[in-house]
């Protein structure tokens, strides 16, 4: 941002748009409804810091078309990429035939990404990478979701999740290693199981996906203040972090070391040559 004001002041240095490392994607209509002013309210001020906008829960299909296909034009307006969130999940259990039509809409909509999930669902690997292969052949980055916690999604209560147990990490990372082998633009890395709905963070899974995969590679949901802060401290200002749009600014100024809680105020330095 080369208007910033105070631009005298000293603050962490950060890649320029479209950037390859620290990307924020945003969740946008899903707690809180989003229209085109409430979304350009956001992107005058802060747009510079945002990369992508994130759908959840299908809340895109209850839009009216021209609405949503406002929203995505003004996005794309301000370089700010436009995904579906996992919807497909829903499309693939209750009416698989119509994926195809699925994907044709979210291209002929203006959408970006397409994340594929199957937090509820259980998919064979081969298929997904089928899924993979379709959404790039339309021109739209694939963006699968693996994690370690079946049922994750749709604010389901830790005990019923406890009670489901968890997946091993490494069947899950090897998924992903399958999934970048085919392309695959980023590895969202879904958050329950690991820093969501759990009794102990299983921080112990985050590194080994990060080793496994590279930091570049992934992108971690990061659903509160206290876990984003967290991803900050432990990997710094460039790991790839999903968050609710009202959280995007308190994100920002960690990852350019400007303010912070106690741990990490004044903390947060990048060198840059």
């Amino acid at each position: 941002m080369n208007d910033r004001a105070f631009p005298f002041i000293r603050m962490n240095q950060r890649q320029s748009k479209p950037r390859t490392q620290g990307l924020t994607e945003m969740r946008g209509p899903y707690y809180t409804p989003m229209g085109r002013r409430y979304l350009e309210d956001i992107l005058e001020t802060m747009g510079d810091y945002v990369d992508s906008l994130k759908f959840a829960g299908g809340s895109f299909t209850l839009m009216p078309r021209e609405r949503l296909r406002e929203i995505i034009e003004l996005a794309h307006r301000y370089q700010v990429l436009v995904s579906t969130g996992g919807f497909i999940e829903y499309v693939l259990a209750h009416n698989p035939e119509g994926v195809p039509a699925y994907i044709q809409e979210c291209r002929d909509l203006g959408f970006d990404i397409i994340e594929i999930s199957s937090g509820f669902i259980t998919l064979p690997v081969d298929d997904w990478l089928r899924l993979v292969e379709r959404v790039q052949k339309a021109g739209m980055k694939a963006k699968p979701e693996v994690g370690i916690q079946f049922g994750a999604g749709g604010a389901t209560p830790a005990e019923e999740l406890e009670a489901e147990g968890t997946k091993d990490p490494g069947w899950a990372i090897n998924q992903a290693r399958r999934f970048i082998d085919a392309g695959a633009y980023l590895i969202m890395i879904e958050s329950e199981g690991i820093t969501e709905n759990v009794r102990t963070w299983r921080t112990d899974v985050v590194a080994k996906f990060v080793e496994a995969l590279g930091l570049e590679k992934v992108m971690f949901e990061a659903a509160e203040p206290v876990v984003f802060t967290w991803y900050i401290k432990h990997y710094g200002p460039d790991v790839n972090l999903f968050v609710d749009h009202s959280q995007i600014v308190q994100l920002e100024t960690l990852r350019r070391g400007i303010w912070g809680t106690k741990d990490l105020w004044g903390r947060v330095v990048t060198f840059k040559e």
